[in-house]
């Protein structure tokens, strides 16, 4: 893994909790969009004006840029989709050279359980209607229970497709199928349908020349990636993935990644430890820029969204945007000169938000999966401050350390004045008042793990986050 920007993803802040002390003015609404849907679960767009979403019984509908509905759907699979708590038809993605291809792919789940990844034909007569008898089923793999499916397929700026995978279900991943490479359970899977058949490996996925691994593996570690997306400027990976009993995650992988990060499930639920029976040191893993604690929140499965890349809204650019299931809550996430930085965005409670959507243009939707309506996301024009930190005025290293740490100021008339460490639980576990432009100390007295160093230099102080091998 290349060290920069294993650095950078390391030393993000990443986490709502007591330390951190926020002040936050909701800066989004929903606009009503369209409704009548019946548990909408994905959107997606072929290139042009129309959005279509899923609806989880094996539905494919086609919305219009006004929001009106077509009578008849684009594809009715519901005779092949196992359909029910988290089985269905969970995701849709469009070839990039659509418009040529006609070729458009499905994640579902059908009797075994299993899932299937296939791809369909749109009709040769009506754009806005499917050849139902089209299907390809490219990769089918066996679920060992009905929940942690994943769900979601998406193009990258690669033109690869990219598959999210649960953990196979139960609790706790019994299995410990995240971390078995053996396994297509717990993973982000990258495919070429353009080649092969009915796909190939490409040469370049970060295992394809080991030995008894599944080929198809671009990243790991991961319990329920419900949603994914690619940021259309950057070409960079979101993975917003389900935590376990405390703890909501948002995994990040630039676009410059070669693959295989390993995202830490089920040796660690977003930050914390969770099960350590067959793990290793903390530096082998890549945490999560953000984490959600349900405790605090009322959380309970965070449902990934888009980075904004409309025109109409150009405070919101870069910001990538999530809710969750249960409270209704919304952030923004957005690199601050190197830093992660989570912004409240508001609450919506009510609606069961399952998945986001991205038009043509840019613009996001959000799905309601109770009332079965589509919103707009729209700025409301107001100013939103979030966590009481920002861009680190001072360096730390080495990252991760074994023994000993180094703090340097950046500017040489900015000194240090007092460092707090803090445990991930936010314990306050050393405080000093300290001089200087640099300052170390060691790190004999801690236990291998993730912890936080508060520095205050010219009375700002900023949190960093730092691994202890």
């Amino acid at each position: 893994m290349d060290p920069a920007r294993s650095f950078k993803i390391l030393c993000s802040l990443l986490f709502l909790s007591s330390i951190l002390h926020t002040e936050m003015v909701a800066q989004l609404a929903l606009e009503p969009f369209s409704s009548g849907f019946t548990r909408p679960v994905s959107m997606a767009n072929a290139g042009d004006s129309r959005i279509f979403v899923v609806e989880q019984s094996g539905i494919i509908r086609i919305m219009d840029s006004s929001g009106s509905v077509n009578a008849e759907p684009f594809l009715d699979m519901q005779s092949k989709v196992r359909s029910g708590g988290e089985m269905g038809l969970l995701g849709l993605a469009f070839h990039p050279d659509y418009s040529e291809t006609g070729y458009f792919f499905v994640n579902y789940t059908t009797d075994g359980p299993r899932t299937n990844i296939s791809r369909y034909s749109v009709s040769l007569t009506d754009p806005d209607r499917a050849d139902p008898e089209s299907e390809v089923v490219l990769l089918t793999f066996n679920q060992p229970y009905e929940n942690h499916n994943g769900g979601d397929i998406r193009f990258g700026p690669d033109g690869m497709l990219y598959i999210a995978t649960g953990d196979g279900g139960s609790g706790g991943d019994p299995q410990n199928n995240s971390q078995n490479l053996a396994s297509m359970l717990g993973k982000i899977l990258r495919i070429d349908v353009n080649n092969g058949e009915p796909y190939s490996v490409p040469g370049d996925n970060p295992f394809i020349n080991e030995a008894d691994v599944q080929k198809e593996i671009w990243a790991f570690g991961l319990r329920n990636p419900w949603r994914i997306s690619f940021d259309r400027e950057t070409g960079d990976l979101w993975i917003a993935d389900v935590g376990q009993n405390s703890y909501e995650e948002i995994n990040f992988q630039s676009a410059l990644s070669p693959g295989g990060e390993n995202y830490g499930w089920r040796c660690y639920e977003a930050l914390h430890e969770y099960n350590f029976s067959e793990c290793t040191v903390a530096g082998d893993y890549v945490f999560p820029v953000f984490e959600i604690d349900q405790n605090l929140t009322g959380a309970c499965s965070v449902t990934g969204g888009f980075v904004y890349r409309g025109s109409k809204f150009p405070s919101m650019t870069g910001a990538y945007l999530l809710t969750d299931y249960c409270s209704g809550q919304f952030w923004s996430i957005l690199d601050s000169a190197g830093i992660w930085v989570a912004k409240d965005q508001g609450s919506f409670p009510g609606h069961y938000f399952s998945c986001f959507g991205e038009d043509q243009e840019g613009e996001i939707y959000v799905a309601a999966l109770s009332d079965g309506e589509i919103f707009r996301l729209i700025d409301t024009g107001t100013t939103s401050r979030g966590p009481a930190f920002e861009t680190p005025a001072f360096r730390l290293y080495p990252n991760p350390a074994e023994s000993f740490l180094n703090l340097e100021s950046i500017a040489d008339d900015q000194e240090f004045q007092q460092v707090h460490l803090y445990d991930i639980w936010g314990r306050d576990l050393y405080t000093e008042s300290i001089s200087g432009t640099r300052f170390g100390f060691s790190l004999d007295h801690l236990s291998p793990g993730i912890y936080f160093l508060e520095a205050t230099i010219n009375g700002k102080s900023t949190l960093v986050k730092f691994i202890r091998e």
